[in-house]
């Protein structure tokens, strides 16, 4: 007697766990990352890892500076019920609907919308998920956003609020314009990376000796720009910004970060004495949310430029500061705005106003994840490196499986798959917040 095999009905592989964890670094400890508005930081990141029903991961983070960091890992909770149970092959196949699902349901976006610790929360989770993607496609996430096609890329992007300074087409055209460039582009960026500039001698908590010595190192290892903070004394930072042009000497950028320390006004009259020493740009010059303050600050330091970005919460933002030509540089930030999709906006957004893109990375696996973003720019959207450098800080780097590589003043293209923000397990465990025994262990 014969009886018919039963069938067998794939399951599909799902969202199964949404984890998030606080780390915490205490970078406080040697005043790295210290600036006017932020004396003490410790560098800190609600750390996301998606887990798949078939053993698949994919990580991202949200960059905090130590106090409040518990607040972000909440608001990543909050948005747990909005991801587990997802189809995994929906999800990666339209991570355009994916980001206007956590950034806009109807109960949680009155936190924002779009904006705050809420929309911090969903870009870390947006950013684990194409980290899944790429890992899943063999890709590091330069090369797999560079691979789209245009209309692929701009089936990502939310027009809703953007249409009246850039148009579905106009950012099709971008895209098309820039595909037939794309694959020497490519081998132009693996062969000779993508030009940096460092942070690392200009944090105000480090004494005049520190500054001067690693100022002198970052030209000798090939930067031709640092950037140095600025904004609590004006003499100090005059004498400071003095000591690094002896420094370097007169053929390397010097940029001021003012951390939005300032007024319109006071910006304009703290940045005169500095003319002397050709101040590059200043950055964050006053409040991230005063779109008509830049402006004002712009036409007046001129030709000192105005950059600022890592604090605007959204593509809005970014758009007004550009109409209003209140910027030079465009600092987007892989952690503050809803993730690589909403990222992808800005980009576009920069590409048509003409203005060059240098991310923000100063922070815990800013560097890491923003590379990709600065790097997709130049092969598939902008085209072009002119002007255009990514921030590098030399602290945390070792805590990543994926570090950053940075040599002769240049990031090197990543060839490992995914986004960069995986870190070590053991670093996970010794700085979680508070019970890590970095923390329980400290005086």
């Amino acid at each position: 007697m014969c009886f018919p095999c039963a069938l067998v009905v794939p399951v599909a592989e799902v969202i199964s766990a949404v984890e998030v964890a606080d780390v915490r670094f205490p970078t406080s400890r040697e005043l790295d990352g210290s600036d006017a508005m932020n004396p003490e930081p410790d560098y800190s990141a609600t750390y996301v890892t998606l887990r798949t029903s078939d053993g698949a991961e994919g990580f991202g983070l949200a960059f905090t500076i130590g106090r409040g960091n518990e607040i972000t890992a909440a608001a990543v909770r909050a948005l747990q019920p909005l991801v587990t149970g997802l189809p995994v092959d929906d999800l990666l196949a339209d991570l355009g609907a994916f980001s206007r699902r956590l950034t806009g349901d109807g109960q949680l976006r009155w936190l924002g919308p779009h904006k705050g610790v809420i929309h911090m929360a969903a870009g870390a989770v947006v950013n684990a998920a194409w980290d899944l993607y790429a890992r899943r496609a063999g890709k590091p996430l330069w090369d797999l956003l560079a691979s789209l096609s245009p209309e692929q890329l701009v089936a990502l992007v939310d027009f809703r609020y953007l249409k009246d300074a850039l148009t579905r087409e106009e950012a099709l055209d971008i895209l098309r314009a820039a595909e037939p460039g794309r694959a020497a582009r490519r081998a132009r960026l693996l062969a000779d990376g993508y030009p940096a500039y460092t942070t690392t001698p200009g944090w105000l908590g480090y004494t005049d000796d520190k500054l001067v010595r690693l100022a002198r190192e970052a030209v000798a290892e090939g930067f031709t720009q640092i950037k140095l903070k600025v904004g609590t004394d004006p003499e100090a930072d005059l004498r400071r910004m003095r000591l690094a042009r002896e420094a370097v000497g007169p053929g390397v950028r010097i940029a001021v970060d003012a951390n939005q320390a300032w007024g319109v006004g006071q910006a304009v009259e703290w940045l005169r004495p500095l003319a002397p020493y050709e101040p590059y740009w200043i950055e964050e010059p006053t409040s991230p949310d005063d779109v008509l303050g830049h402006a004002a600050i712009r036409r007046a330091v001129a030709p000192v430029k105005v950059a600022t970005g890592e604090h605007c919460h959204n593509q809005v933002m970014f758009k007004q500061l550009l109409q209003a030509e209140a910027i030079d540089v465009l600092q987007l930030d892989a952690a503050r705005v809803a993730g690589v999709t909403e990222n992808v906006a800005i980009l576009l957004l920069a590409a048509k106003f003409g203005i060059p893109v240098c991310p923000h990375a100063g922070g815990v696996g800013l560097c890491e994840m923003v590379q990709h973003l600065a790097m997709f720019d130049f092969v598939a959207v902008s085209g072009s490196t002119e002007d255009r450098v990514i921030e590098y800080v030399d602290h945390l780097h070792e805590h990543f499986t994926a570090p950053v590589t940075v040599r002769d003043g240049r990031y090197l293209a990543p060839a490992t798959p995914g986004l960069g923000a995986e870190m070590h397990a053991a670093s996970i465990a010794d700085h979680s917040y508070p019970d890590g025994p970095v923390w329980s262990t400290a005086p």
